[in-house]
């Protein structure tokens, strides 16, 4: 018996945590620390009463959630594996997926646990998260059967070791299914060694710059090199993202340059920009395009995001993205670099 209701409509499954977004507007911050090597910070007066603009929580966000989300806006059926607690909050994240039409089958419902609640703190353009994952017992489904020839792994708790091992040995005895890798904070803490299985049977990896180097506990710092040396972990399409800069990806072949696409106002903030990248790129790939048009879409779709607030506001259709191409800069163009 198959788990989802709609197997055989199912392209992309997704797994990872599942939170709520309560966005906070600051008014009375400032930041410090300009030095391109170190994060700048974040600063407020300590001990005070600070105002700040205004608040407001959107419902059923997090890295694969966002990518299923965002992934079933360009036209493929998404399904969601993921864990709420037995409250409020929960109840509003499986309304609102719900609405969009991702098959939530996969949602497991867990009693006295609460559901996961990040608080956004936005100061102008960028924003701080304040992140707190709830350790679920993490497993598959039971009967846990998919036609859906991709599989997208995101953000988990820190308790979720085991759990990697468990998808590691489904991919092993359904190789024919794919795997997209977009880790998170803890998965990234875990670096190369607790999950070399993973990476090496990954079809595609995603991270930006400074991730990478934390993954690979490395100094190097420059690119083409941090391209090599994460392929040789396995993935066969490694991914990394610098911020303005733009995209780069190598496939064993060639390495490609993609640029960023220019906001179309100045951006109201960031949350679900990455998200946006990966599973746009990915869900192209799906379909059937090449890296260049993969490289060339997902950069439209991030400018969206940010647009807005919160991760999912800001998805764009196939149709959308394919007028934003059509009006696009004579330099937004993807190239093959050393």
């Amino acid at each position: 018996m198959s788990f989802f209701k709609k197997t055989n409509q199912i392209d992309l499954v997704t797994i990872g945590d599942m939170v709520v977004d309560t966005f906070i507007e600051l008014i009375d911050a400032w930041t410090e620390n300009d030095n391109p090597e170190k994060s700048r910070e974040l600063c407020m007066r300590f001990g005070d009463k600070i105002p700040y603009k205004e608040e407001v929580s959107i419902y059923g966000e997090g890295n694969s959630i966002n990518a299923a989300h965002a992934a079933q806006r360009l036209g493929l059926k998404t399904a969601v594996i993921t864990n709420i607690g037995n409250d409020d909050l929960g109840d509003k994240c499986l309304k609102h997926l719900n609405k969009t039409g991702i098959e939530t089958s996969g949602i497991v419902v867990h009693k006295n646990k609460k559901t996961n609640h990040n608080f956004v703190l936005r100061y102008k353009e960028d924003r701080t998260i304040l992140v707190h994952h709830n350790e679920y017992n993490y497993s598959l489904p039971k009967n846990f059967k998919i036609s859906a020839k991709w599989i997208y792994l995101s953000s988990l708790s820190k308790n979720s070791l085991e759990f990697h091992s468990e998808i590691i040995n489904f991919l092993k005895r359904n190789p024919e299914t794919k795997i997209a890798f977009q880790p998170g904070t803890f998965q990234i803490k875990l670096g190369a060694e607790k999950l070399a299985e993973l990476y090496k049977m990954s079809e595609i990896f995603f991270c930006n710059k400074e991730e990478v180097r934390k993954i690979l506990n490395t100094n190097e710092t420059e690119i083409s090199k941090l391209l090599e040396m994460m392929r040789a972990l396995g993935p066969k399409i490694v991914v990394i993202t610098d911020g303005p800069t733009g995209a780069y990806v190598f496939d064993g072949i060639k390495k490609i340059y993609g640029p960023i696409f220019p906001d179309i106002a100045p951006p109201v903030e960031r949350t679900g920009a990455g998200d946006a990248f990966a599973s746009t790129f990915t869900t192209a790939l799906i379909l059937g395009y090449d890296i260049e048009k993969a490289l060339r879409w997902a950069p439209v779709n991030s400018m969206s995001v940010v647009q807005y607030v919160g991760a999912q506001a800001g998805h764009l259709t196939i149709k959308q993205i394919e007028e934003f191409l059509k009006n696009a800069p004579e330099n937004y163009k993807t190239k093959i670099i050393d």
